[in-house]
């Protein structure tokens, strides 16, 4: 019942007042007995965070992925660097010579902007060299760990027109307060509804909205993948034919076991342009899904990229003063 219960709160979180009353009627349960499984989870360390899930480039943010080569004698000075700046969610060291993988996001009003501000980390960072890989066309972003072991190998990925909004002073209050982890407790939005002064019915239509505008992903659990048993997690790259790069993307987001999908520019030195995070439980798994992967997908060659070491993984924090700080202090370094 422990799996049952982690599986569905990845995939679509009840909003509404008593969330886990909804989940104990769905699975048969006590409201209390469906609370204590998951607070012992959330101890245990399986539940990483449960909380929105944000479209940063909806929010006017600037993103891409990033890797950088690093000398090994630099790479723990260098990931703390990288660490530093309040738009890297994840941080890796991975088995390549652009050894150095990472994700940043610069906010709307940034005095740097993305490109400059990924040079001045690399500066800071001594690295030899790097590359920048924005998303030229996401096909799938989704988190879903099979903790039942009954999920189908393969899915359907959706295609979502989303609806244009105009952000209001609520709509950001909003978004500040939900991008935070819940308690895990009986009403755990009622703290939220009572700072904002508004009631549940104002606080679920908004978050509707901004799931329907795409700017909120979705609102779901991600759970700790080591922890969870799933420690076998490949970046998998692949050089596709730019021309067929679509059609090949949207296959590859058909996997259950990707997470995410994208295509990204090429390089002279990086000719791979498709992007997939595959999940398993063990090596000899991932390893088997990315071989069936590789008898569909029209590519010319991949890669496994295993990461060694995780340095950072937490969620960005949106409209935060931190990201104006880190910018004062960086605003006129010269670099080359």
């Amino acid at each position: 019942m422990k799996q049952e219960i982690l599986s569905r709160i990845q995939k679509s979180f009840p909003l509404v007042a008593k969330p886990f009353a909804v989940l104990a009627r769905e699975l048969e349960m006590s409201e209390e007995a469906v609370i204590a499984i998951l607070q012992e989870e959330k101890q245990n360390k399986i539940i990483r965070q449960t909380s929105a899930i944000f479209d940063t480039k909806r929010l006017g943010y600037l993103s891409s992925l990033v890797a950088f080569r690093i000398a090994d004698k630099d790479i723990d000075a260098a990931a703390a660097i990288i660490n530093s700046h309040p738009g890297v969610s994840h941080n890796y060291e991975r088995n390549h010579d652009f050894n150095i993988w990472f994700t940043i996001a610069v906010a709307p009003n940034s005095l740097l902007g993305l490109e400059k501000s990924i040079a001045v980390l690399a500066s800071l960072a001594k690295a030899q060299s790097y590359i920048v890989l924005p998303t030229l066309k996401l096909f799938k972003i989704s988190v879903k760990l099979d903790t039942t072991g009954s999920d189908a190998k393969k899915e359907k990925v959706k295609r979502v027109v989303h609806k244009e909004i105009e952000l209001t002073q609520l709509h950001h209050a909003i978004i500040r307060a939900v991008q935070y982890d819940i308690k895990i407790i009986s009403e755990p939005f009622k703290q939220i509804i009572e700072d904002l002064e508004i009631d549940y019915e104002t606080f679920f239509a908004i978050l509707e909205e901004l799931q329907n505008a795409g700017i909120m992903r979705r609102f779901a659990a991600i759970l700790n993948h080591r922890n969870a048993g799933f420690s076998a997690n490949a970046m998998v790259v692949w050089d596709v034919d730019e021309i067929k790069g679509e059609a090949v993307g949207e296959k590859a987001a058909t996997f259950s076991a990707v997470s995410h999908c994208y295509l990204r520019p090429k390089y002279e030195n990086w000719p791979y342009n498709l992007f997939t995070m595959v999940h398993g439980k063990t090596m000899q798994e991932t390893n088997s899904i990315i071989d069936e992967m590789a008898h569909e997908i029209d590519a010319h060659s991949h890669m496994p990229l295993y990461s060694s070491r995780e340095f950072k993984k937490v969620r960005i924090e949106y409209f935060a003063p931190e990201f104006e700080q880190w910018e004062n202090l960086y605003k006129n370094k010269e670099v080359s």
